[in-house]
């Protein structure tokens, strides 16, 4: 017979039962918000790890062009050492149907900048118009800064 009440005859190990933490607050689970999950993709776009035309149905206007500019010159590529990751995103909507966001984004020990603007079209669905990249524009058809 066993001297400790708690565990099994035979059983010679001390482990115990695992103790399940309690549960945090239970939230509804609530989806990305739109600037959000833009940011995502343009920094996968932006870092190489999506082609340019992965964005191609989530643009409008010039956004693509300044994208597929963007994209081969951009320093957020994977081959500095360390893959990019968005720190943080915000946005404002100044007007209804329109959302200017930022975001920072880390490389190692570099923060880079990115700055897009997203328009709502009549179908309710959100396009990408515009996007900026360290402080720099690129305007459709100039050469950007390299």
């Amino acid at each position: 017979m066993s001297v400790d009440s708690t565990r099994p005859t035979g059983r010679r190990d001390q482990r115990r039962p695992r103790v399940v933490p309690p549960q945090r607050s239970r939230r509804p689970h609530r989806p990305p918000r739109p600037h959000q999950w833009f940011a995502e993709r343009l920094l996968a776009v932006l870092s190489g790890q999506r082609p340019v035309h992965w964005m191609l149905g989530h643009t409008i206007g010039e956004a693509y062009d300044q994208l597929a500019e963007l994209a081969p010159s951009s320093p957020l590529g994977a081959s500095r050492g360390s893959r990019p990751v968005l720190r943080r995103c915000y946005g404002a909507q100044p007007a209804t149907g329109v959302v200017e966001a930022f975001a920072s984004i880390t490389a190692g020990d570099r923060v880079q900048a990115m700055a897009f603007r997203l328009e709502q079209g009549a179908d309710q669905r959100w396009r990408c118009a515009a996007v900026e990249l360290g402080g720099e524009r690129l305007i459709a058809g100039r050469p950007g800064p390299r």
